[in-house]
This record gives C-alpha cells, structure tokens and sequence, in this order.
C-alpha cells in the first residue's frame, strides 16, 4: 500500500470547491491520468458511483469508484475497485474566503503486471502528479 498527500490553498468558499470536486465530471480536468469518468450515478447521501479510466505507467486500468463518506463542505473519501484499488480523500478546512484542501490517496500499485522495480518509480510518478493536480484545482479556481 502507498500513500501519498498533498495540500493546497485555494482562493474560494469551501462550498465552491467541495461542489467541484464532488461532481467525479469535473475531476479529468484537473487530473491527467484520468483518463474518463462515465456512467455517473447519484447516491442517497448526495455522493455518486462512477466509471473510470486511469492511466499508469503507459497502461490504462479500468474500475468503479464510489463515495463512501461525504460530509458537506468538510470531507469526500472515495473507494475505488477494479484495475487499481484506492481510497481517495479530499479534506476541506475554510478561512475567510479560502478553502484549504487536503488531497490523500492510499492505492495498491498493480506490482504483478509492472514488477516491483517499476513500484518505487511509479509512486514517484504518482506524487509528482498529485502536485499538479493539487496545482491544476488551485489555478481553476483563480480563473473562475
């Protein structure tokens, strides 16, 4: 298991960007290797379950992910199953008009289709990534 975390500043109301980030349709514009989210389904406590297609090391890995918790404005952790299995949390703490935004994810690297050399590289991958992620969330908001 690899766990990996960032945070972030994000010149909004925590409403503002837990609303962004709830709707999984919004996260491929701000995640590369998210390759798609499709076949989006509401769910009774206001999260959603979801399709995706998430590239890593060159390949694409297929699964579903669906809200687990989901506090508003405050907390959304996602569990995702199929080619790679993860929990996703996005933690919200406002201040005046900005909103600081944890970014954590906890996954299994598929070690037997990529080797464990592969595993050391790819989480360092992996973490370069959620700093443009983090980056991407930050900058979308400046331009909204």
């Amino acid at each position: 298991m690899v766990t990996i975390g960032e945070a972030v500043t994000v010149f909004a109301p925590a409403e503002k960007v837990f609303n962004y980030l709830s709707e999984p349709s919004n996260l491929p514009e701000i995640w590369p290797s998210l390759v798609e989210v499709t076949d989006i389904q509401s769910l009774p406590d206001g999260g959603y379950s979801a399709r995706w297609k998430y590239k890593m090391a060159g390949r694409i890995f297929k699964g579903r992910a669906v809200h687990t918790e989901i506090v508003p404005n405050k907390i959304i952790v996602i569990k995702t199953g199929g080619g790679i299995n993860s929990t996703i949390t996005w933690k919200f703490r406002t201040r005046a008009n900005r909103t600081r935004v944890t970014f954590t994810v906890e996954y299994n690297i598929p070690v037997p289709l990529l080797g464990k050399l592969a595993e050391t590289i790819i989480a360092k991958m992996n973490e370069q990534e959620m700093v443009l992620v983090m980056s991407n969330l930050r900058a979308r908001f400046m331009l909204a």
